[in-house]
């Protein structure tokens, strides 16, 4: 049985930008308020993270600054994937070198691939570098579904230890469960999917609404796993509108309006994202108040 990265609630990490580049002071407050309200791992440089729009030089410096301010005290998993294997291997290999306990990779966009391509493209990857890999399907953002075949092929590989899924196919991640046994951890890459996945042998998950609520997603796990699953239920079901807030524009605007609105500089959004309107802002803001989360 391979050894999980993490159990629990990981933060998909939202990132502060300046006019110019990233504004690491604030990001140093957001990982320690992140720290010191249980989260259970730092993803950084997913989707949440924006690293779509940033430079090589960028993305190297958030994984590295990250891994630095954790110093341990939780796991840090970097976002490294691309359409690209060479430069998938080569962002790996850097993540590695400065210590991320492991690699959060989405499948290939645009140019997609076939299964094939996908267990070619991942197997590759995992033989060139030594750190955990996390595959991270997100069909609605890349094009390409993972079938829980591909996942038991690459979950033979000693490095390829776990999925983030966000595909919402929650037939065929009782299939990939079945596949996969104890082989694959599997992390909902949806907030309003938590229970379910957890309910067929789920690890966690990989979390937007950690951003504003660590705690509360955090407890959501930590309940179910301590067989209170009344419990873990109810946070899920009392916390459906956030989470539901937090999508009503594409991720990551929402999330990022509402750490502007907790108080952190997050600055704006990255082209071709664009800032929240106005009048969604309002609706995030009044469902934030209601939860007290403002």
């Amino acid at each position: 049985m391979k050894k999980s990265v993490f159990k629990g609630a990981g933060v998909a990490i939202a990132t502060p930008f300046t006019k110019d580049g990233i504004n690491y002071e604030e990001f140093a407050k957001m990982i320690e308020f992140q720290i010191a309200n249980h989260t259970d791992a730092l993803v950084i440089a997913g989707t949440s993270g924006e690293a779509a729009t940033m430079s090589e030089k960028e993305h190297e410096e958030i994984i590295e600054f990250a891994v630095k301010k954790a110093a341990g005290r939780v796991p840090v998993i970097a976002g490294t994937g691309s359409n690209n294997t060479a430069y998938a291997v080569r962002m790996t290999q850097f993540a590695e070198k400065v210590g991320a306990d492991a690699a959060l990779i989405v499948t290939p966009y645009y140019n997609k691939c076939t299964q094939k391509g996908l267990i070619e493209h991942y197997t590759y990857i995992a033989d060139h570098t030594n750190i955990p890999i996390i595959v991270y399907s997100v069909p609605s953002r890349t094009g390409v579904t993972v079938k829980p075949e591909t996942y038991a092929a690459l979950s033979k590989h000693p490095r390829i230890v776990a999925v983030k899924e966000a595909s919402g196919d929650l037939t065929a991640i009782l299939r990939t469960r079945a596949l996969c046994g104890e082989e694959l951890d599997i992390y909902s890459g949806n907030d309003d999917q938590i229970v379910p996945i957890l309910s067929l042998g789920g690890s966690g998950v990989i979390s937007v609404l950690s951003n504003i609520a660590p705690q509360v997603a955090h407890d959501i796990c930590a309940n179910y796993f301590a067989g209170d699953v009344d419990e873990a239920a109810k946070l899920q079901t009392d916390w459906e509108e956030v989470i539901s807030a937090l999508f009503m524009e594409v991720n990551p605007i929402p999330v990022k309006a509402a750490l502007t609105m907790l108080g952190y500089n997050m600055g704006h959004v990255r082209l071709p994202l664009t800032d929240m309107e106005p009048e969604h802002q309002e609706k995030l803001r009044a469902i934030l108040q209601k939860h007290k989360v403002l």
